[in-house]
């Protein structure tokens, strides 16, 4: 039965998922920053299948994400509009769904699946993955030490999300107040409030 590998090549990292020919999920690649070398993160994973136990049954492999574009070209495989590849997959999964929110390492999508629309916050990162990845290096933390501190407040911060300047300056005032890391923390995350970094075109519509 013949395999085929799709990849989501962001910002910040490479996902990539292997579907047999049922639409099946046969395998998830963990989550995997590429530290701004995704062509050498692709070639390594390629190289890897082509030498495991996926070798000889690859049918077919795909691009997209910000990055797709450029290594599908590099590589002459096919790419597909990350919009796209976000509404074909959840409908085929989510076949009730009428919007979908999708946050990334460095922009976020607004997606109407009643009338076809969608937004996106293209100008600032405000909002995404690289906020809160900005301000867990402001703490000395990895983003999975970032988490299971916040974790542990009860009672968050009030900070600016809407831009990284005035959160570190909020982070600034609030570490002279003595608030705990952890409050501090948590309201970063609170801070990263999505509606507020999109235009939205439409009204909401359930299920999201």
């Amino acid at each position: 039965m013949g395999l085929y590998v799709g990849y989501d090549i962001g910002s910040i990292s490479v996902n990539r998922a292997i579907i047999n020919e049922k639409k099946e999920i046969v395998e998830i690649l963990p989550y995997a920053r590429h530290f701004g070398e995704p062509v050498k993160s692709v070639k390594k994973d390629i190289e890897s299948m082509h030498k495991g136990s996926y070798k000889d049954r690859i049918s077919g492999i795909c691009f997209t994400g910000s990055g797709g574009k450029e290594i599908a070209s590099l590589l002459g495989l096919n790419f597909i509009n990350e919009i796209e590849a976000i509404v074909s997959a959840v409908k085929f999964l989510y076949r009730n769904a009428k919007t979908v929110i999708e946050i990334g390492g460095q922009d976020s999508k607004f997606i109407d699946l009643v009338y076809g629309d969608y937004a996106m916050n293209e100008l600032c990162a405000a909002g995404t993955g690289a906020f809160l990845d900005q301000q867990a290096s402001r703490f000395d933390l990895t983003i999975e030490e970032f988490t299971r501190l916040a974790l542990k407040s009860r009672n968050p911060s009030t900070i600016a999300g809407r831009c990284s300047v005035f959160a570190k300056t909020d982070m600034i005032h609030l570490q002279q107040e003595a608030a705990s890391d952890e409050d501090i923390i948590l309201g970063l995350c609170y801070a990263r409030q999505y509606i507020g970094y999109i235009k939205l075109p439409l009204a909401w519509h359930y299920p999201l």
